[in-house]
């Protein structure tokens, strides 16, 4: 438990300005008005309970999915403050809910450190709520107040006594408002439990009361998290299905008073090569890295190279290892909290505070440095791994130089020789389609616009990268002309820059061959060049499975699902239209059996094709889906298969 700090009343609330601006413009506060913003509602309320938390008031916080389609959290603090604030002259609790930037959160005088990325908090998701109520237990009595979009429908009523604190808050999301405002229980859970494992300690917990969202027992959907060992516990739930190359799990926490910041640091290298380093500030997933993240691999490569040396590993400068050659295999989780975080990058998910980097690469350089003087056999051991990375990085280079003067695979431009290129070079304004197989490419090079439309054809299944170093990987034909074709390079040559299409999209035939080639292709962006995805470059296309011919002169139409095949079909012969029993329904059963126009129609065309665009929302979750679906562990596989084949609604075997 943290140590209690600050004192937490009507005078420590800070008010910035009005709720006015938020009806207007949702997306300025909360990102989106999608699935994404409105997830983003109830991560504005955990995070005042995680605050608590954060401040040692805190030890358990309850999210339920209300039968009526709201949500409810409860957490057992110190109570959001009743007693009339000093400016507003009104209780603390009514500003707090009604004034943008008005909480502990701002100002010296409430919270030390304060989890939430744009810390709008409770006030924004009141805004955005056709319905809100709110329960505080604090002064040793019940206080309630309720809202409709921001605006009170009551006064804060002073209620039972009770010896209890804590806060209750309940909102229903305005469908007004949101595009969706059906909550995803799994969305919801991976993000509980990324919290779960950042403040050592805390129980968070979420049911699912919504009617029929049950388990296979038939009871409610419910999901406990409490990792007593925070985020050493959170580096061995990642390396769960990977092997071990030293036993112990490293563990450092330091804290700088002056600064108001603290640092927890967890790592332990495995077996396998692909890095898994993942950074939070405040809490906060720091998906665009930062100046702790800078601070962590600076210090981290000069350690590794340092007892490399000492122990006689490395003898010339021209050996020395790069910073992939020391991250690979390397599971870590960087935690660092600040009373002032400055948040940068495009999505507002990127340090900035300069004296991070000086403090994280100080903290590992002095506690990383005693960790290997006490550990030389296990730090033999990274040091060996390192070294066979060096090696294998080199190699690979050159293999690549040695490919871009081989003949065949890579012809005029340097271009791979399969590779249908477009006639435009704004990369803005391009596409490139990956497709498997020789004649689903000559389809698609036949139905494309060819203006701004370049095809790949890539022969079977590629590589699984996930069980080969990059030596192996860069020496595969097919992933050559991959990596070639997008112009970006890997790993330390990566440049986002050099992308060539702004819309990589993955094309394969809808049966299980090529959703495996599909997930194939989306383990090799995600571990070597994972910023395409983080910036939505990647997109999968969505042929149709099914075209309903009718009788007579009607339209034909393209039908994407089983279900939407029938509807069709329920929705014709109620009104009078004729389906030939000899070939009125046609599945398709790949891309390469489709006429070019009608994959231009239904597939390829701006205006009617449908594009699923691949997002990554929590790194640390995807990195552990890739390394059970992709990995060596055959058992932590069956389990996934186990607890997901309910969800099954159609496999074409």
């Amino acid at each position: 438990m943290p140590a209690k700090t600050g004192n937490y009343d009507a005078s420590a609330i800070t008010v910035l300005e009005g709720l006015e601006a938020v009806r207007k413009r949702p997306g300025m506060y909360i990102g989106s008005t999608g699935e994404r913003g409105l997830h983003h509602l109830v991560y504005e309320v955990v995070d005042n309970s995680v605050d608590e938390a954060l401040a040692g008031f805190c030890t358990e916080i309850n999210v339920t999915l209300m039968p009526d389609g709201s949500l409810q959290v409860i957490d057992n603090g110190r109570g959001i403050p009743v007693d009339i604030h000093p400016v507003e002259k009104k209780p603390a609790l009514e500003v707090v809910m009604t004034v943008l930037h008005a909480g502990g959160k701002f100002g010296d005088s409430g919270y030390s450190v304060s989890g939430g990325l744009h810390g709008v908090g409770a006030s924004v998701v009141n805004a955005l709520s056709s319905d809100l109520s709110v329960t505080v237990q604090r002064d040793g009595f019940i206080w309630t107040q309720s809202y409709k979009l921001g605006v009170p429908t009551s006064p804060v009523t002073k209620g039972e006594a009770s010896a209890k604190t804590g806060t209750t808050i309940q909102f229903q999301p305005s469908a007004e408002i949101f595009e969706t405002i059906d909550f995803s229980f799994e969305t919801l859970s991976a993000r509980f439990r990324e919290m779960a494992f950042l403040n050592r300690g805390l129980i968070i917990t979420l049911t699912d009361n919504r009617p029929g969202r049950v388990d296979e027992k038939g009871e409610a959907l419910n999901a406990k998290y409490q990792y007593n060992g925070g985020i050493s516990d959170f580096v061995k739930h990642l390396n769960l299905t990977r092997g071990e190359t030293h036993k112990s799990i490293i563990y450092f926490e330091t804290e700088e008073k002056k600064n108001r910041m603290s640092l927890e640091i967890a790592m332990q290298w495995n077996t396998g090569f692909s890095e898994s380093v993942f950074t939070f500030a405040n809490t906060i997933n720091t998906q665009e890295g930062g100046t702790h993240e800078e601070g962590f691999r600076t210090a981290l490569t000069s350690i590794v190279n340092k007892f490399g040396e000492e122990w006689g590993y490395i003898r010339k400068k021209e050996d020395r290892l790069t910073g992939d050659d020391v991250r690979e295999g390397l599971t870590a989780i960087v935690s660092i909290k600040l009373g002032e975080p400055q948040f940068e990058g495009q999505t507002k998910t990127k340090l900035g505070n300069t004296e991070a980097k000086s403090f994280t690469q100080k903290a590992i350089n002095d506690h990383l440095t005693t960790w290997f003087e006490k550990n030389p056999g296990e730090g033999k051991d990274i040091v060996r791994k390192s070294i066979d990375a060096a090696a294998a990085r080199v190699a690979a280079r050159k293999a690549r130089d040695l490919s871009r003067n081989r003949k065949g695979l890579l012809e005029g431009r340097g271009m791979p020789g399969k590779l249908a290129d477009c006639q435009w070079t704004d990369p803005e304004k391009c596409e490139l389609y990956i497709v498997e197989g020789d004649s689903a490419g000559g389809s698609t090079k036949g139905g494309r616009d060819s203006r701004y439309q370049a095809v790949l054809p890539i022969r079977g299944k590629i590589l699984n990268v996930e069980k080969a170093r990059i030596d192996r990987v860069l020496q595969n034909n097919e992933v050559q002309a991959l990596i070639t074709a997008l112009g970006t390079g890997v790993h330390e040559d990566f440049d986002i820059a050099k992308l060539r299409y702004h819309k990589i999209i993955l094309m394969a035939d809808a049966d299980v061959d090529g959703q495996h080639i599909r997930t194939l292709l989306l383990t090799l962006l995600f571990r070597f060049m994972r910023p395409l995805i983080e910036q939505g470059f990647v997109y999968i296309a969505q042929p149709p499975l099914y075209k309903l011919k009718w009788g007579g002169k009607e339209p034909v139409q393209y039908a994407f699902s089983d279900r939407e095949r029938d509807g069709f079909i329920k929705i014709g012969i109620d009104a009078g239209k004729r389906l030939p029993k000899e070939d009125g329904i046609q599945r398709f059963k790949g891309l390469g059996e489709m006429p070019a126009k009608e994959l231009w129609d239904t597939t390829m065309d701006p205006q009617h094709r449908v594009l699923i665009k691949v997002s990554l929302d929590d790194a640390a979750a995807a990195d552990d889906l890739f390394a059970v679906l992709m990995g060596e562990d055959v058992e932590q596989r069956r389990q996934f298969i186990q607890r997901n084949a309910k969800d099954v609604r159609f496999l074409d075997i």
